[in-house]
């Protein structure tokens, strides 16, 4: 995920620079959940527990992706 933060630190500046991150952001999202889960299943653990434990670090790439969805909006409505 550094790499994901790294570019949102850059500031992107077109339409085209966020739909990219909005793409990488929503599929980092689903890979952590699928690989996270994947591994609780062979270590027995249950899915809620390990929902919970990843709940923090889902809210950040949510509130990311919200945030870049707002910038896209503003710049969608200033062209």
């Amino acid at each position: 995920m550094a790499d994901d933060s790294n570019q949102a630190a850059e500031t992107p500046t077109t339409a085209e620079e966020i739909a990219e991150l909005l793409v990488e952001f929503e599929q980092y999202r689903q890979r952590l959940v699928d690989d996270t889960v994947a591994v609780a299943k062979k270590a027995k653990m249950p899915k809620a527990k390990v929902m919970a434990q990843l709940e923090p670090e889902l809210a950040k790439i949510d509130a990311m992706v919200e945030s870049l969805k707002q910038r896209q909006a503003s710049l969608a409505a200033d062209a």
